[in-house]
């Protein structure tokens, strides 16, 4: 899949040559929503998958890579020594195949009563400095959320809401996003959304988040090769020169 997608399987492990007038993704610098560690979550599960997912997104034009493991104790019990673990199997496959791409090891936190205790009892992995990436249900609107945002910032952490446009209780209540933002918390974007790949109302709010500028990062939300090749055919789309265009914070983070 890979090589049809991206170029030869002989020539997969040499970056493309520069094109200054082909569209990429280099704007954004780090992508900071993704799943490659093997075998821990939704996302790649062998090594093989991780490194093709990596491959397909330096070919795309992104710097470095910021991967964000699920913490969610009901379907993957992920612990931070998990993570690490396995972000130095992948630093290792990485490094083993000649393949220069940074990445670091956060975390996505599902935020549950599980999270509520980890918060108190141990160091999150961070995206950025104390910037913690959280999820909700895509099911119930949760109970308390701003009580809980309060929380999480009150032990010295700013959260990141990812996809809050895929959240479907809130798509009645537009001024929800706006009131996250005056609690202290950050929205990313999942950029897939902007193509209707999670469906029309999706696409919508999406749309009209970044018009409001109300955006603060943008993520792939990277899980599986069909995900790359939707990012390489948005690059032909209005939302993708929109994206361009908007001052997401992505670039700020440096990942060594």
């Amino acid at each position: 899949m890979f090589s049809r997608l991206f170029g030869s399987k002989e020539k997969k492990n040499v970056a493309p040559q520069n094109n200054e007038n082909a569209p990429d993704w280099s704007f954004l610098g780090t992508d900071i929503h993704s799943h490659y560690i093997p075998g821990i979550d939704d996302g790649a599960q062998t090594i093989e998958d991780s490194i093709e997912l990596i491959l397909a997104m330096k070919q795309l034009g992104f710097k470095s890579l910021v991967t964000t493991p699920h913490v969610k104790y009901d379907h993957f019990p992920n612990t931070t020594e998990i993570i690490t673990t396995g972000l130095q199997v992948l630093k290792n496959g990485l490094h083993e195949r000649g393949i220069d791409m940074p990445i670091k090891a956060a975390a996505e936190y599902y935020i549950d009563d599980y999270f509520m205790r980890l918060l108190q009892s141990e160091p999150l992995l961070t995206i950025h400095e104390n910037e913690v990436l959280v999820e909700l249900s895509f099911l119930f609107e949760p109970v308390q959320l701003h009580e809980t945002l309060f929380k999480i910032q009150s032990l010295g952490y700013r959260p990141i809401l990812a996809h809050p446009e895929r959240y479907a209780f809130y798509h009645s209540k537009p001024d929800i996003y706006r009131e996250l933002k005056d609690k202290g918390c950050l929205l990313q974007l999942n950029s897939l959304s902007l193509t209707g790949y999670y469906g029309k109302p999706v696409k919508q709010i999406a749309d009209m988040l970044l018009e409001q500028e109300l955006y603060d990062y943008a993520g792939s939300d990277m899980h599986h090769i069909k995900h790359a090749e939707t990012l390489r055919k948005m690059m032909e789309s209005r939302s993708f020169a929109k994206m361009q265009q908007y001052p997401f914070r992505n670039s700020k983070i440096k990942v060594a």
